[in-house]
């Protein structure tokens, strides 16, 4: 099977087409144009824009403790389907996120924009706020004027850099002692700040010299392997998730580089580093050139899980699955998503 043409078939979903035509082959820029207008029109996107109430919240709105959950993780869902931030319906469901949406009284009705007090939850929010001002997007103004005013918080970026432990990580329990990075946060932060650099914020500069650091932390370690044994941190690490929420995975680190290091596409060296994180993506294709979602029974093997962690892995994927609109079952079925995500990686380090 050509997975290609797979990821280009009539029945893959807008999202997908847009970017395996932008990705994987030699589409024009008005193919890839046309391909994602549909998004918010079709398919997931418009399943998730569907979710949308007239309060701007896309759900839990019974219960005040759950609704911030549908909040972010819908967001962070509708930023990885890369719909256009000027088209008619985005730019609506946006606007009214910034204009009614907050984070709840646990935070005194915070905007959701402005974020609140976990780097792993403000990395997200800034990268959805980034995102989807339009700033970085083709359908910008000239000029560079945000299509969306209001869903970038300086206070937020100053906040975050503010944050950086020594190791270059962040970690969402450093409040309570802990002084060493976390994958899991230190990912929603990269995220963020690289969405926030493609905008043009202000404080870009320092921005990007605390992803630099950031992105050290990552690649001393492989993307999942220890400092100090080189054995793997986490077997979950190991386990393609999507879409993905907070939790970090080998996958999920590669992508943040092919997005912030588009120059290795057109020759530029890939940092020897990551090679432990591209031999493990290419283990886990399978033998008709695609890959699953999630873990299989016994995925594990060879990379130093099993099922144990094929258990944990499957209920970290699953536990928060409500929050978001479905695309895909995990549990070993072929994924149209970490067969682009997958193939993406290995051509941008020149590896397929």
């Amino acid at each position: 099977m050509d997975p290609v043409a797979w990821l280009l078939a009539d029945d893959a979903d807008p999202a997908i087409r847009a970017q395996a035509l932008r990705d994987l082959s030699r589409a024009s820029t008005a193919e890839v144009a046309g391909e994602r207008s549909r998004i918010p029109l079709e398919g997931w996107g418009s399943a998730l824009l569907d979710r949308q109430g007239s309060t701007g919240d896309f759900g839990g709105v019974d219960d005040e403790s759950e609704r911030w959950r549908f909040d972010l993780y819908s967001l962070i869902q509708l930023r990885l389907l890369r719909p256009d931030p000027a088209d008619a319906r985005v730019r609506a469901a946006i606007e009214l996120v910034r204009d009614r949406v907050t984070w709840g009284p646990w935070h005194d009705e915070s905007p959701f924009f402005a974020g609140e007090t976990e780097p792993c939850i403000n990395g997200n929010a800034l990268a959805i706020g980034a995102y989807f001002s339009g700033a970085a997007s083709s359908s910008a103004t000239p000029d560079g004027v945000a299509v969306i005013e209001g869903t970038v918080s300086e206070p937020l970026v100053a906040r975050l850099l503010s944050e950086q432990l020594p190791d270059g990580g962040w970690n969402c329990e450093a409040p309570d002692g802990s002084s060493v990075g976390s994958f899991h946060s230190t990912i929603c932060v990269l995220d963020g700040l690289l969405e926030y650099e493609k905008a043009g914020g202000v404080q870009a500069v320092d921005a990007i010299a605390a992803r630099h650091r950031g992105e050290e932390y990552l690649l001393e370690r492989s993307l999942f392997l220890s400092r100090r044994t080189g054995e793997i941190v986490d077997p979950v690490m190991t386990h393609f998730a999507f879409p993905y929420r907070w939790r970090y995975d080998v996958l999920r680190g590669l992508d943040h580089f092919v997005a912030a290091l588009p120059g290795a596409r057109e020759g530029g060296a890939v940092d020897a580093r990551l090679a432990p994180a591209l031999d493990l993506v290419q283990r886990r294709r399978s033998a008709d050139g695609r890959w699953s979602l999630g873990a299989a029974a016994g995925a594990g093997a060879g990379v130093g899980a099993g099922a144990d962690a094929d258990a944990a892995a499957a209920e970290s994927l699953g536990e928060e699955s409500e929050y978001q609109v479905p695309m895909e079952p995990a549990g070993g079925a072929p994924s149209r998503w970490n067969t682009l995500r997958s193939l993406r990686a290995l051509r941008w380090a020149g590896r397929a």
